[in-house]
């Protein structure tokens, strides 16, 4: 079975992004209120930054990831810092090789860009299986305690990905 990945630069794109992410949303397992976890969702749409959808096959989306450029503390200013908002794929294709594919889209995407990205920044669940996966992209900095659950902060540089995406590929 092959994937591709789309850039969604519509509104019929950046609808089919939104709504595979709340039909997912169970399996997203946010620890934010619904409300915190909408708005993470759509930043990449809202704040005009970017989403990515991958298709199988049959043209049915199967995954979705966005980001944003800059962070709250700088006012979205220190563009050179790359937040990915969110990362999903249906369960069935949850595999090495497809989060591989996505990963390397991503970085060659950001290599295209016409500006300079110095780090990529996520959060993520503070899960064991998630840990184990995601400090070998990345450094934990942070973790934090939020109503529903606690919180990892990873970071990283562009060329820190492309070298694990590269590792993974051979």
């Amino acid at each position: 079975m092959s994937y591709y990945f789309s850039i969604c630069a519509s509104e019929f794109y950046q609808q089919k992004y939104v709504e595979f992410l709340l039909e997912n949303y169970e399996q997203l397992q946010l620890p934010y209120a619904f409300p915190v976890a909408l708005s993470y969702i759509v930043s990449p749409i809202l704040m005009t930054h970017e989403s990515f959808l991958c298709f199988n096959d049959d043209d049915e989306v199967i995954g979705a990831f966005g980001c944003i450029y800059g962070t709250g503390e700088k006012g979205y200013e220190d563009t050179d810092i790359v937040q990915i908002q969110v990362i999903f794929f249906a369960d069935q294709y949850r595999r090495t090789l497809l989060f591989t594919r996505a990963l390397h889209f991503f970085t060659e995407y950001l290599e295209q860009l016409d500006r300079e990205v110095k780090e990529l920044r996520f959060w993520a669940p503070a899960d064991a299986y998630l840990q184990k996966l995601f400090v070998k992209i990345a450094t934990k900095t942070a973790s934090a305690h939020t109503e529903h659950g606690m919180l990892d902060e990873y970071r990283c540089s562009p060329s820190d990905l492309l070298t694990y995406v590269q590792r993974i590929r051979q």
